[in-house]
């Protein structure tokens, strides 16, 4: 069973972006298995919360930026990890069309101090350890793929968003780290999360909190885009399951094998909604189009036959089950994301380019 091996025992974990969504599923499900220490380095701007981690004893958070490579260098001497996940990374396609910069900034230098940090601190430790450094990625790297097909280890890279862009040079940079430095790294491309705790800008949590006010639901385009769609607690395990019993120097691919358009997700959204809220009518009535994303990706989808094969991982929660799931999280936790709702422009239209 994934993420209850003895491995973590007594270990230190650095993981960067701890206090956001996937990062903080990681810390709250690592406590059970008593790491010795648990480092949380976060730049803590806008999508992170440390209400989302139950800190203790054993949980230090560094409020640090990647891209500040002194702060980092001295974050990863003071953890002196074992294990490094590399969490951390602006995520938001929307938001890279408006603002590459920081994207490029955060992904691909952030990346790159925290490699000179590591490699640095797995010199000292000494080349016979057992530390590794797991650098979490998309499957947003690999491009776009038409109605058959899916994505495999192997699939040439072509990235088609300034965030996908950048997850792809942080990709390469980790690979080229093993190849010329011998650092021992596993890298994982993952397809879309969705779960308790997301940040109200990515469309799970964005349909669910519009629908609830009975505000419009803005599909891009013809909302015909496919995702595979994985539970944050399944795609957590894929990681446990990658550093515990992948190979150094390899990559692998985590995903449900559940592909969904994005016009199919958000009437399920609404067909919950109207079971819990009889009295309002329907929900459906709220979908409307908008202008689509430019360079907007068709389809991704994922052959996870390889992670499968050499862990053992497979997906547990099916995407009708996390769903419905998510949405009473939400229903549940408005204490949560109201606030985050007032802040200036949370769910406001990005990403629409201006010749």
């Amino acid at each position: 069973m994934t993420g209850s091996s003895c491995i973590w025992h007594g270990k230190s974990v650095l993981i960067t972006g701890g206090a956001g969504f996937i990062g903080s599923e990681i810390v709250r499900s690592l406590k059970k298995f008593n790491p010795a220490k648990i480092t949380v380095l976060d730049k803590m701007t806008y999508a992170a919360d440390l209400q989302r981690i139950d800190s203790g004893k054993s949980i230090v958070v560094e409020e640090v930026a990647l891209e500040d490579a002194e702060a980092v260098l001295a974050t990863v001497t003071n953890a002196k990890p074992d294990y490094i996940i590399h969490c951390a990374a602006e995520s938001h396609v929307d938001r890279s069309i408006d603002g590459p910069d920081s994207f490029v900034i955060s992904n691909v230098v952030g990346t790159l101090n925290l490699l000179q940090a590591a490699l640095k601190h797995w010199c000292l430790r000494g080349s016979d350890s057992d530390f590794r450094f797991l650098h979490i990625s998309t499957d947003e790297v690999y491009g776009s793929l038409g109605g058959e097909g899916v994505f495999s280890e192997r699939s040439p890279y072509n990235p088609r968003s300034p965030y996908s862009a950048t997850k792809a040079a942080s990709d390469h940079l980790v690979q080229a780290w093993f190849h010329t430095y011998g650092l021992p790294i596993i890298i994982t491309n993952c397809g879309n999360n969705y779960g308790p705790w997301q940040f109200p800008e990515k469309l799970i949590p964005l349909m669910i909190l519009a629908a609830l006010d009975q505000k419009p639901l803005p599909l891009y385009g013809n909302g015909e885009q496919i995702r595979e769609w994985i539970h944050v607690r399944d795609h957590v395990r894929g990681i446990y399951a990658a550093l515990e019993m992948g190979r150094v120097g390899e990559t692998y691919l985590i995903g449900s094998g559940e592909e969904k358009s994005n016009r199919a997700v958000v009437e399920e959204i609404c067909g919950l909604l109207d079971q819990r809220f009889p009295e309002r009518g329907g929900h459906n009535h709220l979908i409307s189009h908008v202008e689509d994303r430019p360079g907007h990706d068709f389809r991704y989808a994922l052959d996870t036959e390889k992670i499968q094969r050499e862990t053992g991982w497979h997906p547990q929660v099916s995407f009708n089950e996390g769903l419905a799931q998510t949405l009473d999280w939400y229903l549940d936790m408005e204490s949560w994301w109201r606030p985050l709702l007032n802040q200036k422009n949370t769910g406001a239209r990005l990403g629409v380019f201006k010749h």
